[in-house]
């Protein structure tokens, strides 16, 4: 069965993460989210497997290759060009992109399933495409119910009483929602859908394909299913995605590594020295990362590999990722740490290198840092008392 995959996106709303990495790229604990996805579409016959690629195209390929160790066969559909001997990223819009590829050749010849690259769930997909085809549908977009409070942060999708599509409400006020249930980014077609399609323009999916399908009145509807779909769409989302599996609460994401010690797991190497360090877990840290005496880290955190944690600093709640050194006595609470970049868990985002902070977070493989000048000692104070108010 086939299968796509939407991985051409910049990721704007994920920033600074994905202005190395792309959102498909993004690791849950060391594993890119595209791949749960891709173990779940082969877990349930979709092993041809279709990806649009364009912002940092060579990333994803380069990892995910012809698909063969992951028991798939995977093919890319780049969307740009060349300029100046650079890879240039022109996405298609996400219909766009599907139109592309079945133009070079008529790829999608029978029922498709297509995914954002963005998301951790556990669907049931023979079920989702049995209820489509039952329904005789020519588009489905699977849903999930939400809370009435948190509708105003998705796509409400609303149907009719046989599931038919009727609207869409973006965002809506709690009291203006029609519906509590929202797209999950989970599609379903028959390969007709490319005569709604038009050929080399851009085209998105959600902006003007399913609108165009309501206005015609054709057969599309909204099926709802109960799953765990865990959101990437912001900054805040992933800090609280790494959260919810350091908790046990995403069941399809094991917590990688050994557990040492209750709740607290590590990679391979790890140079700590237990009986004078101060962790309390839930909390994974990464292979060949140094903590130093006298380091606090509460959980939830996670700490990427070949990192360093300074003596007397303090880690609470927070995302390192690789390569990134805390100096003595810094205090993170609250924060995720991406290369240069400082980000609090609401999105705003700190250039440390930018601030002259490079003596409170730097990469690991720079000459350590000379001492913080007294004024700056005086504002990580200030910080680490602020984050414990």
């Amino acid at each position: 069965m086939k299968a796509m995959i939407l991985a051409a996106g910049k990721g704007t709303r994920v920033r600074p993460i994905t202005y190395t990495t792309p959102k498909p790229m993004i690791p849950i604990l060391q594993k890119p989210v595209m791949e749960f996805l891709i173990e779940l579409l082969r877990q349930h016959g979709f092993d041809q497997i279709m990806v649009n690629v364009s912002h940092l195209a060579n990333e994803i390929e380069n990892y995910f290759r012809d698909g063969q160790r992951f028991g798939v066969q995977i093919a890319y559909s780049f969307e740009g060009n060349i300029v100046n001997g650079e890879l240039v990223g022109k996405a298609l819009g996400s219909a766009g992109g599907m139109r592309r590829i079945q133009d070079f050749s008529p790829f999608f010849d029978d029922t498709f399933i297509v995914l954002c690259g963005d998301a951790l769930i556990d669907l049931d997909l023979t079920e989702a495409v049995r209820q489509h085809r039952e329904k005789g549908s020519i588009a489905t977009i699977i849903t999930k119910s939400v809370p009435r409070e948190e509708v105003s942060s998705y796509g409400i999708v609303v149907t009719d009483e046989t599931g038919r599509i009727k609207a869409f409400q973006e965002k809506p006020a709690v009291e203006d929602a029609l519906s509590t249930n929202i797209s999950t980014g989970i599609y379903i077609f028959e390969p007709e859908i490319f005569n709604y399609i038009p050929a080399g323009v851009e085209y998105d999916i959600g902006g003007q394909l399913f609108p165009n399908l309501v206005e015609i009145g054709a057969p599309f509807y909204g099926i709802p299913m109960d799953f765990q779909w865990v959101d990437i769409g912001k900054v805040p989302d992933y800090w609280q995605a790494i959260r919810d599996v350091l908790l046990g609460r995403v069941k399809n994401v094991q917590i990688p590594g050994h557990e040492v010690r209750p709740g607290i797991y590590t990679g391979l190497n790890v140079s700590v020295n237990w009986d004078k360090v101060n962790i309390t877990g839930p909390v994974y840290i990464g292979a060949m990362t140094k903590i130093e005496d006298g380091a606090t880290i509460i959980g939830p955190s996670m700490i990427g590999p070949s990192c360093h944690i300074c003596s007397d600093a303090t880690v609470d709640n927070s995302v390192i990722f690789e390569y990134a050194r805390l100096g003595a006595g810094a205090c993170l609470v609250d924060k995720l740490v991406y290369g240069r970049y400082c980000v609090d868990k609401k999105g705003a985002a700190i250039d440390v290198q930018a601030a002259a902070l490079d003596w409170l977070i730097t990469d690991t493989r720079k000459t350590a840092p000379a001492s913080p000048p007294d004024e700056h000692r005086v504002i990580v104070e200030m910080l680490s008392s602020n984050g414990r108010s």
